[in-house]
């Protein structure tokens, strides 16, 4: 049932993803996650407290908000079963996991900054790819801010897209959902500032775990669809994983960045500023370093055919699913 519960949620995401009028009148599920981890950081996160306490509190504050969203997810997937009859049960459950993928929207949202750069010029280019990184993007010129966008659009094709689809391919609904909590945990909280460093100690930890085989999976779809678009080299890109993915900062990041670059004969990653800190990352690739907007078009080639080549792995299982 796995297989083909995440070919619908998959389907569900690239042709309707998340409707903006439900979205402005109930939210998205992981915006309701973010409220319940903001909450325990806000109530559990003092600053007077000592290092080792308030890393303690955050794992309680994980684990808490880990128990809420298993028992929440078990019980919609539970009453939907109980009111829809098959195969209507399944596609329901199916679209309501389609919204904690980011297929659709991760395309949209850096297309935005290729458009902006078009037909803006370089302040609209940073404001928009302002909406997709953490870092500080108003020194940025063309080329920098190009090659935010297609790194975001790497790391994101890795923890937005193929991790929530390996973990619900695991785990049904409750897998998933127990995932983007995690993973919206180490996004809000798993900084290495004077405020998060302690409390969301456990969060970037787990959220580090439980990425690796997902960052590993989605660099072989890269690789793969790297052979089948113009202008891409599968060579490349396996040559610049097996080089420089190991070297990133992060233990999963690198392995979609390296096969990116190594792809379109870029240079990404590299030295850049959070929060008025400087950096020093290792460039992963040794293409040139001037990306464009066309660039980023290239990399949305690029993450459009991965994202096919995963639907058909998908597709593959549950066709075996339903025969078996």
């Amino acid at each position: 049932m796995q297989p083909i519960l995440t070919l619908i949620a998959l389907l569900s995401d690239a042709t309707i993803g998340y409707p903006q009028w439900l979205y402005r009148n109930i939210g998205h599920p992981v915006s309701w996650i973010g409220r319940l981890i903001s909450w325990c950081e806000g109530a559990w996160n003092a600053a007077s407290l000592s290092f080792a306490r308030r890393r303690f509190h955050g794992l309680i504050a994980l684990a808490i908000c880990l128990a809420v969203v298993l028992a929440a997810s078990i019980a919609v997937a539970r009453l939907v079963a109980l009111f829809l009859p098959p195969p209507f049960d399944i596609l329901v459950i199916g679209a309501i996991a389609g919204s904690l993928l980011a297929q659709r929207s991760l395309y949209q949202h850096v297309q935005a900054v290729a458009e902006a750069l078009e037909q803006g010029g370089i302040e609209q280019g940073r404001r928009a790819v302002s909406l997709i990184v953490g870092r500080d993007t108003r020194a940025l010129d063309e080329h920098g801010v190009s090659r935010a966008a297609i790194e975001s659009l790497a790391e994101n094709f890795s923890d937005g897209v193929v991790a929530p689809t390996f973990w619900l391919l695991l785990g049904g609904l409750p897998g998933c959902a127990l995932y983007k909590t995690i993973n919206t945990a180490d996004s809000m909280i798993g900084h290495k500032s004077e405020r998060y460093l302690a409390f969301g100690w456990a969060a970037a930890r787990l959220d580090d775990l439980i990425n690796l085989p997902a960052s590993r999976l989605s660099a072989l779809f890269l690789i793969a669809a790297a052979a089948i678009v113009r202008d891409a080299t599968a060579k490349g890109a396996a040559r610049a994983v097996m080089h420089d993915a190991r070297h990133h900062r992060s233990p999963n990041a690198g392995w979609p960045e390296a096969a990116v670059a190594g792809a379109l004969g870029l240079r990404l990653a590299g030295p850049r500023v959070y929060e008025g800190v400087s950096v020093e990352d290792r460039w992963m690739g040794d293409g040139r370093a001037e990306a464009d907007a066309v660039a980023i078009r290239q990399a949305l080639k690029l993450y459009r055919v991965a994202c096919m080549l995963q639907a058909g792995l998908v597709a593959f299982l549950a066709a075996a699913a339903i025969s078996y």
